[in-house]
């Protein structure tokens, strides 16, 4: 098992707040910690955090006036690189990481046939994290035509940032099921709910602007560690 390769620092610390202030644990109007405190706090650069900062600004979030500080603009429907990641702690929130279980180049199979024309499709499995506690256990499919080899070097934390920076695919919506499921057979001994314990289930279809289907996914989490989480309306 690997872990795929970080985002930059400061795109995790922009999704870090782009999710605490969806979570609703930064109220719009909130006024941020000084920007050398909440660097301290942070264990990182004030040129870093400021990276940050201006890119949660770029998206509406955040409002800064010179001489008084950083306050906290609430908006729906923000450009993120985890804007379709639906699972939170149960406390809100959480930073996605993912670990690499194994990337292989297989026939696929029969549910998804209809993904793309390549007879072959690139299977990863990999384990998620929200801040470091794992709550989930995930399949994804990728049409063997988006390219020839994938490798777990080649992956970053965010498959969709992967998609769109390295193969020129951009995700544009996805339609989720939901349900419950049994853990499958090939569940590592690391991920802490065995196989054949029920589990929270989601399977994902990922559809480009084209309304072609792109990705097809299975995700089994812990529903006693995190909650499929999904914000609509103006609020």
């Amino acid at each position: 098992m690997a872990n795929t390769s970080s985002l930059p620092k400061f795109i995790q610390l922009s999704e870090m707040l782009i999710r605490e202030i969806a979570a609703g644990h930064l109220a719009d109007g909130a006024r941020l910690p000084p920007e050398r405190e909440m660097a301290d706090d942070l264990g990182v650069a004030v040129g870093t955090l400021r990276k940050a900062l201006a890119d949660v600004e770029a998206k509406g979030l955040l409002e800064r006036i010179q001489g008084s500080g950083n306050y906290v603009r609430h908006r729906p429907a923000v450009e993120s690189v985890y804007a379709f990641f639906r699972l939170e702690l149960l406390k809100g929130g959480g930073l996605p990481t993912a670990e690499v279980l194994d990337v292989a180049r297989l026939a696929k199979p029969a549910p998804f046939a209809r993904l793309g024309g390549d007879p072959e499709g690139h299977r990863i499995r990999r384990l998620r994290y929200l801040d470091d506690v794992l709550i989930a256990l995930e399949e994804i499919w990728l049409d063997g035509a988006q390219r020839d080899v994938i490798a777990t070097e080649d992956l970053s934390e965010s498959l969709y940032h992967f998609y769109r920076h390295e193969l020129g695919l951009v995700i544009a919506s996805v339609e989720d099921r939901i349900g419950v499921e049994a853990v499958p057979d090939w569940a590592p001994a690391a991920f802490h709910l065995r196989p054949g314990v029920m589990a929270g289930y989601i399977a994902r279809v990922s559809w480009t602007a084209a309304k072609e289907p792109a990705e097809f996914s299975r995700t089994w989490y812990d529903a006693g560690r995190a909650a499929y989480i999904s914000r609509m309306g103006k609020g």
